[in-house]
């Protein structure tokens, strides 16, 4: 049994898979391994029935900034480009209408504006009427007095089953690599030390070593940092997302509501289920949660040595707190998980999406979403929204991924591969990669055969 790697990999999610098959894929190196705890691969936030199974390209998401849509547009793109060029349309990426609307004179305005200001980085992008509404998805404007307009798409993909993709990326990787590709499952890295120029590995299955790791192990990323004295000025704040489950004939298209600007999380929104057929998803809620897995209850402590509360973390959330709106967003969510009075609290914040849904149109999804390592800046003293990176530049870099960062795997991942390039000396085909992921003169209509479907990079 082969104990020693060029790169170790910890982390069998959406992230670890897609840097496994971009430096299979793209880079001489002579041996990767990949670690994951679970029998299998995908099993936690990267499960289709953890996540939103959306491929956020920032168009309908009202939170993003143009410039933060930009960088998130390419890496969607990469990870479209690479689902239709290996052929799996259809299978585990899939097109949907979608999009995002505003309710009332404030939101219509701001989805008027927004609509004008991003449509030239999505030229695809549609303004909607409450008219154009009826005809695309009637039960937004069934019952409903005020005004509503949108801004979307009707033809495009939008839906991913990442787990499935995550597969691939193995089974991809696995095909392509000269070398040595080796996948370890149920086997958890207890330790990692650096020995001289090289790491050691303790895992239930013995030692292995490696010139180079990448921690992409979601909410324990963090966990394993504190553990070898890095990142000690982050902590991990674990928040838990749930869903309700609606009748598929309830929504054909992913809607999306406008976002707070000062809620860090997701507004809630609808979606047919690509995994559990006939059922249409709303959510997520946002539960802050004293572990790092959801259903993993032996996490408990994990969560504490992650978080080492102190006062800058309890600063955090102390003005997290004093802000009322922000409070009442925080215990609203809370009674969204008690069973009994959830579905009539729920069910006010999704009829702004269907007005007319009743408490027996929907039911809570039991062990569906998953949770999101939202990162704590000490120094700062405040929370940090989207993807945390702990670069030691000694040869091991801890990555934290929330939301998009299933969207986004290939990107970073592609920044990693720099890293491992640069710090190791290998080759790393970059030209190659951006021709066949990102290259934004060529469509995927003329380099792959697929018709009507253009990607650009911005």
């Amino acid at each position: 049994m082969r104990h020693y790697y060029n790169v170790i990999i910890i982390g069998g999610g959406i992230s670890g898979t897609a840097l496994l098959y971009e430096l299979a894929e793209y880079t001489n190196l002579e041996s990767v391994a990949l670690f994951e705890k679970y029998p299998a691969l995908a099993q936690i936030n990267t499960n289709g029935r953890n996540n939103s199974q959306t491929l956020h390209c920032g168009d309908i998401e009202t939170n993003y900034t143009f410039e933060k849509a930009k960088r998130v547009k390419q890496t969607a793109g990469m990870l479209s480009n690479y689902a239709l060029k290996h052929g799996y349309a259809g299978r585990h990426i899939f097109k949907f209408p979608k999009m995002a609307i505003g309710v009332g004179e404030k939101e219509k305005e701001f989805i008027e504006k927004r609509f004008e200001t991003f449509k030239s980085l999505y030229p695809y992008l549609e303004l909607y009427t409450k008219e154009d509404l009826s005809r695309i998805e009637p039960k937004l404007t069934e019952g409903r007095e005020e005004d509503i307009v949108a801004m979307g798409a009707l033809d495009e993909y939008c839906a991913v089953d990442f787990g499935a993709i995550a597969e691939t990326f193995v089974e991809n990787a696995k095909k392509v690599m000269k070398g040595v590709c080796d996948i370890y499952l149920d086997t958890e890295v207890y330790q990692i030390e650096k020995l001289g120029d090289k790491f050691q590995l303790l895992t239930p299955k013995g030692k292995y070593f490696a010139d180079y790791v990448v921690v992409d192990a979601g909410a324990h990323s963090l966990l394993q940092a504190h553990k070898m004295g890095y990142g000690k000025n982050y902590a991990c704040l674990p928040i838990g997302g749930s869903f309700y489950y609606a009748p598929a004939s309830i929504l054909n298209s992913k809607v999306y509501t406008v976002q707070n600007d000062k809620l860090p999380f997701a507004a809630i929104h609808g979606d047919p289920d690509i995994l559990a057929e006939g059922k249409t998803r709303f959510g997520p809620t946002a539960l802050a949660l004293p572990k790092l897995e959801r259903y993993t209850e032996s996490t408990y402590v994990e969560f504490f040595e992650s978080l080492r509360p102190d006062r800058s973390v309890m600063k955090v959330f102390y003005d997290l707190l004093a802000d009322d709106e922000i409070r009442e967003y925080i215990f609203k969510n809370m009674m969204y998980e008690v069973p009994g009075i959830r579905k009539g609290l729920f069910l006010k914040e999704v009829k702004k999406i269907i007005p007319t849904l009743t408490e027996r149109d929907i039911e809570f999804a039991e062990h569906v979403g998953g949770l999101r390592p939202q990162i704590i800046d000490k120094k700062e003293k405040k929370l940090l929204l989207g993807e945390a990176k702990i670069d030691t530049k000694e040869g091991i870099v801890f990555n934290m991924t929330p939301s998009p960062g299933a969207t986004s795997c290939l990107g970073n991942a592609m920044k990693d591969v720099e890293l491992i390039a640069e710090y190791l000396g290998c080759e790393f085909d970059e030209k190659r990669l951006r021709y066949e992921l990102m290259d934004e003169e060529e469509t995927l209509s003329g380099r792959y055969g697929i018709p009507g479907y253009a990607v650009s990079a911005v």
